[in-house]
C-alpha cells in the first residue's frame, strides 16, 4: 500500500531488500559465532560460571535487591521529573519575563551539567548539610541528580512539543475567549502529548540506565553495583555482565512497549468520532432518512 511518505516496493526493490536482509543476518551470525568462539577459548562458557544464575541465592541476595533499588530510584525520579519538566517547559513560554527568564536560566544551567556531577554534589550536600542517614544518602543523591538533569531535558521536550503545534490552535482558542492558561491546559497540552511521547520515553529509558552511575561512584546498591558484588563472590564477571545486560534490555523493552501501546491508544482516541452506534441505532437513522426523503418527495 502506497502513501504520501511511502511507496510499495516493486519486484526489484523486494529482491534487493531480501538480499540485504540475508546479508545482514549472515553477518550477524558470523559476529555471534566469533563472540562464542572467543568466550569458549577463554573458558567463559564453563557451566560453573553460569550455574549460580540457576540458583535462588544469586537472585535473592544480589540481583533482585539491586533491581528493586534501580526501579525505586528510577520511579521516584520519573514521578518528580515529569511534572517538574512540564512546569518549567510551560514557564519558558510565559509572556512574563520575570517567569520566562529565571525558568530558562534554571533549565539551561542543569542541562549543561553532567548528571554524574549532580549526583556527587547532591551526595556531598546531604552528607554535610542535612541529617539524612548514611544508608539513605545514596538513594537521595541519585534521585536528586536524575531529577535535576532530566527535568531540565524534559522541559525542552515539552516546550518543543507545544511549539510544534500549528499557531491556528492558539488563535482559535483565543477567538472563542479562552485565557492562555485554559488554552494550554485544554487545547495545546492534550495535542502535544502524543508528539512528545517518543522523546519522553527515550528520556525515561535514560533515567533507568543512569541509575548505574550512582552505583559506580557513590555506592548506591543498584543492579550494576549488585552485579559487582555477585561477580566477586562467584568469580564470574563476564557471565554476570551478560545477565545484567539482558535484565536491562528486558526492562527497557517493557518500558518502550508500554509507551508504544499508550501512544497508539492516544492516537486511536483522537480519531474516534465520539459515541458508538449499535445496529438498532443505525437502523433508526436509516429509517429516518428514508422517511424524510419520501416526505420531501410528496411535498414536492
Amino acid at each position: 500500500m502506497s502513501s504520501v511518505l511511502y511507496d510499495t516496493p516493486g519486484p526489484k526493490a523486494k529482491r534487493r531488500n531480501l538480499l540485504w536482509s540475508i546479508a545482514f543476518f549472515a553477518v550477524l551470525a558470523l559476529v555471534l559465532w566469533f563472540v562464542w568462539q572467543v568466550m569458549d577459548d577463554k573458558n567463559q562458557l564453563e557451566w560453573a560460571l553460569w550455574k549460580p544464575f540457576t540458583q535462588s541465592e544469586a537472585w535473592t541476595t544480589y540481583l533482585l535487591p539491586g533491581l528493586t533499588n534501580t526501579l525505586k530510584a528510577a520511579a521516584l525520579a520519573m514521578v518528580i521529573a515529569l511534572p517538574l519538566g512540564a512546569i518549567f517547559g510551560i514557564a519558558r513560554m510565559s509572556d512574563h519575563r520575570w517567569v520566562r527568564i529565571p525558568a530558562g536560566a534554571v533549565v539551561e544551567f542543569f542541562r549543561a551539567i553532567p548528571v554524574l556531577l549532580l549526583m556527587l554534589f547532591a551526595n556531598e550536600f546531604y552528607a554535610r548539610s542535612t541529617d539524612v542517614g548514611t544508608d539513605d544518602r545514596p538513594l537521595y543523591a541519585v534521585v536528586t541528580g536524575l531529577v535535576l538533569y532530566n527535568a531540565s531535558v524534559l522541559a525542552e521536550v515539552v516546550r518543543a512539543g507545544i511549539l510544534s503545534l500549528p499557531k491556528g490552535q492558539t488563535e482559535a482558542a483565543q477567538a472563542i475567549g479562552l485565557r492562555k492558561g485554559q488554552t494550554m491546559r485544554s487545547i495545546l497540552l492534550p495535542q502535544a502529548v502524543t508528539a512528545m511521547l517518543p522523546a519522553i520515553v527515550s528520556q525515561l529509558v535514560v533515567i533507568v540506565k543512569d541509575t548505574a552511575l550512582g552505583g559506580v561512584m557513590i555506592g548506591f546498591t543498584e543492579l550494576l553495583n549488585s552485579r559487582g558484588t555477585l561477580a566477586a563472590f562467584y568469580a564470574n564477571p563476564v557471565a554476570s555482565f551478560v545477565v545484567v545486560a539482558i535484565m536491562y534490555i528486558i526492562l527497557n523493552f517493557l518500558l518502550t512497549t508500554f509507551a508504544s501501546w499508550l501512544e497508539q491508544r492516544l492516537r486511536r482516541s483522537k480519531r474516534s468520532t465520539g459515541a458508538v452506534l449499535g445496529k438498532d441505532d443505525v437502523d433508526d437513522l436509516n429509517a429516518a432518512e428514508v422517511g424524510g426523503s419520501f416526505g420531501s418527495g410528496a411535498s414536492a
